[in-house]
């Protein structure tokens, strides 16, 4: 019996050991991870998620909700903040050193070079360097795909790590875990409820006076037709809240990123919501939906299999020039801004919005299968001669380095841009070879529009004929022409 007890507690203690060992080990790659990329890192992500929750449970604007809510529903204060409890387990995310520089870092860099050649520039990279240490930052982007979030984190690794606002969609196992590791908290973007608004507009806002640097997509979610979503403003809203204490109004500033593919996984399911939306076509089932990724994966693993696996050309981000936001501050009459009505002030909130919006499309870079398109799409024709395609990009590419256009490889010969766009054009049969010049497939149409409509805000005298050729339904006037109308009123 002794005997027994002695083994059972040098297992117990060995056990412990190996605890200690274990932990001490992770956490020293979690130090070389940081001391390798050199990161600026915000030191409240690293707060254990139950103190942010904690935290969070004594704030009197909550205390006040819960009390409008209890009384408004004829409920039980105690189920109320049980409510709120579980609201914040489920925003609240668990930052880890070690899953995000290591893990996902490699992980990303893996997945991104096997699909893309990535590129990134700098519209002012020493404006960027010489951010304040306790800068308030916050990047808005557009969002052309759900591999944005993955990207932008992937090119500013060796800068910072940002929080994301992640949507409903990756509320599913293992998606969930490894975001909130990541750092990204979570939101329900169509949940109306007072109560919840009030709890996550408390976490930004606590977040954003800890310097935390979050990534938001003003667009609120996916394009469908390619083009700039008008602004929402929900987040922002909260996120400028914080202005309310006067000396965070001089740390804040907006960083507009802009993002574009010459292909982006999911175009082919955001043109059939599309056309779902309009009535032209049926949903599919959720059997259809996984037939079809399904069979896109098993082919692109006959096609690496057998040596034929082609990447899906670039995905390119421009990281624009940070505005302060004093200034805007300022304008507004600085604490008077937080004493006007909600309506007025979400009226200036707005403004900036389209402003940034605005910035973000400015500088969208310009790759080759949107360059080609948008040529194709100008042309207006079934059949293409080859001669006359390449002078219409290369004019195109002309206009745009004259206005600034962050055009990939300007220097490059155009044939040979080309080249690589009918790469990924005729691989997916947009475009099919026909004697000395290239026919326009039918189906094939839609995809065109899509990545024209990425770049055509750009193309000076060429935008009007690359709009009005525009194969997919007008939803709305694009962000840009609502920004610029916003500031010229």
């Amino acid at each position: 019996m002794g005997s027994f007890l002695l083994a059972l507690l040098a297992a117990f203690v060995g056990g412990i050991v190996a605890l200690v060992l274990a932990r001490h080990w992770l956490n020293r790659m979690a130090v070389r991870a940081i001391q390798r990329m050199r990161p600026r890192l915000d030191r409240f992500k690293l707060t254990a998620k139950p103190y942010v929750i904690a935290d969070l449970m004594g704030d009197a604007r909550i205390a006040e909700a819960v009390r409008a809510h209890a009384a408004e529903h004829g409920m039980d204060e105690g189920k109320v903040w049980a409510r709120v409890e579980a609201y914040l387990d489920e925003i609240v995310p668990f930052f880890n050193v070690l899953l995000y520089y290591r893990v996902g870092y490699t992980l990303s860099k893996w997945l991104l070079e096997t699909f893309y050649k990535v590129s990134v520039e700098y519209a002012a990279p020493r404006a960027i360097n010489e951010l304040p240490r306790d800068a308030v930052v916050v990047y808005l982007m557009n969002h052309r795909s759900n591999a944005d979030y993955v990207l932008v984190s992937f090119v500013l690794a060796g800068e910072v790590s940002i929080s994301y606002a992640v949507g409903e969609w990756a509320r599913a196992f293992p998606l969930e875990y490894i975001f909130k590791s990541f750092g990204s908290y979570f939101i329900r973007r169509r949940y109306r409820e007072p109560l919840y608004h009030v709890v996550l507009e408390r976490y930004v806002q606590l977040i954003t006076r800890n310097g935390v640097t979050q990534g938001i997509f003003p667009e609120g979610g996916l394009t469908r037709d390619g083009k700039l979503l008008p602004a929402k403003i929900g987040l922002l809203d909260y996120i400028l809240g914080v202005g309310r204490e006067a000396p965070l109004r001089d740390r804040m500033y907006i960083v507009p990123v802009a993002i574009n593919y010459d292909r982006v996984l999911e175009d082919r399911s955001l043109l059939l919501e599309l056309a779902t939306r309009e009535g032209r076509a049926r949903r599919p089932s959720r059997l259809q939906q996984m037939r079809e990724v399904g069979n896109h994966f098993l082919g692109n693993v006959g096609r690496a299999a057998t040596g034929r696996f082609k990447r899906y050309g670039r995905a390119a981000v421009t990281v624009g020039e940070p505005v302060p936001l004093a200034p805007w501050f300022a304008a507004q009459g600085g604490d008077a801004l937080f004493a006007l009505e909600r309506p007025e002030r979400l009226g200036r909130v707005q403004q900036l919005a389209d402003d940034a919006l605005r910035r973000i499309g400015a500088i969208i870079p310009v790759t080759p299968v949107p360059l080609a398109c948008a040529a194709i799409q100008s042309l207006d024709a079934d059949f293409i001669p080859r001669p006359v395609l390449l002078r219409r990009m290369e004019e195109m590419r002309d206009v745009l380095v004259e206005l600034n256009g962050r055009v990939l490889r300007a220097d490059r010969d155009i044939e040979e841009t080309f080249e690589r766009a009918w790469r990924m054009l005729g691989m997916r049969k947009v475009l099919v070879r026909s004697g000395d010049g290239y026919v326009v497939m039918k189906r094939g149409r839609p995809l065109v529009s899509y990545y024209a409509n990425s770049v055509a805000h750009l193309l000076g005298p060429f935008a009007e004929g690359v709009r009005r050729r525009d194969a997919l339904p007008a939803l709305a006037v694009s962000a840009p022409e609502r920004s610029s109308a916003a500031l010229a009123g």
